[in-house]
C-alpha cells in the first residue's frame, strides 16, 4: 500500500477510536457505566455496531481505554510541566500545582461505578509510579540545590506529596487546592 494511503487509513482509526473514547465518556458521565450499551455508543458516535465491535468487545474496555488516554495524557501533561524553564524547585512545585489541579478536577462528579471500576485498573498503578518518579527526580534535584530537606529520602519525600496532595481531589475549591500544595511544600523545606 503506498504510504499516502496507509496514514490516511491510520489517521481514519485513530479518529473513530478518538470518538469512540469521547462519546462513551460522556454518555457513561451522563447515565452511569452501567447503564451504557453499545448500541447507544455506536449510534451517539454515528458508527454501525459493527464498527464499534471492531475496535472494542464492549462499554468495559471502551472505559478502560479512556482512562488509560486519560492517564497517559496527566502524564504527559506532568512531565511538559516539569521540563519548563526555571529552579528545580520551581519546576518542583508547578509540577506539585499541576497534579494537585488534576487530583481536583478529574475527581469531581465521576459514577462511583466507573471510578470502582477504572480503580481495579493495572494502569492506575503504572501511571501513579511515572508520577511518583517523576516527582522524586525533581526532588532529587533540590536536594542538591539545597531547597529540600536531606534528612529524609528522596523517595519517602516524593511519596509525602502524592499522599498529601491525593487529599485535592475531595476538596471544593481551587483556593484549597492552593493552600494543600502551599502546605505540601513547606513539609519539604529543610528545617531549621
Amino acid at each position: 500500500m503506498p504510504k499516502l494511503w496507509t496514514e490516511t487509513v491510520e489517521s481514519h482509526r485513530r479518529e473513530v477510536r478518538d470518538a469512540i473514547l469521547h462519546t462513551t465518556a460522556a454518555l457513561v458521565a451522563e447515565h452511569g457505566l452501567l447503564s451504557v450499551t453499545m448500541s447507544q455508543i455506536a449510534e451517539a458516535a454515528g458508527i454501525g455496531r459493527a464498527t464499534l465491535y471492531k475496535y472494542f468487545p464492549d462499554v468495559e474496555a471502551i472505559a478502560l481505554a479512556w482512562h488509560d488516554q486519560q492517564i497517559s495524557g496527566h502524564v504527559k501533561s506532568l512531565a511538559e510541566v516539569r521540563d519548563q524553564a526555571g529552579s528545580a524547585s520551581e519546576r518542583l512545585e508547578a509540577v506539585l500545582e499541576a497534579y494537585a489541579r488534576i487530583l481536583h478536577e478529574s475527581h469531581g462528579g465521576h459514577d462511583a461505578d466507573l471510578v470502582s471500576f477504572l480503580h481495579r485498573d493495572d494502569q492506575v498503578p503504572q501511571g501513579a509510579q511515572q508520577v511518583a518518579e517523576l516527582i522524586r527526580e525533581l526532588v532529587v534535584e533540590c536536594i542538591e540545590d539545597g531547597e529540600v530537606r536531606d534528612d529524609i529520602a528522596a523517595d519517602e519525600l516524593a511519596s509525602y506529596c502524592l499522599h498529601a496532595l491525593r487529599a485535592a481531589s475531595g476538596v471544593r475549591s481551587k483556593a484549597a487546592v492552593a493552600r494543600l500544595v502551599s502546605i505540601t511544600i513547606v513539609g519539604l523545606r529543610p528545617p531549621r
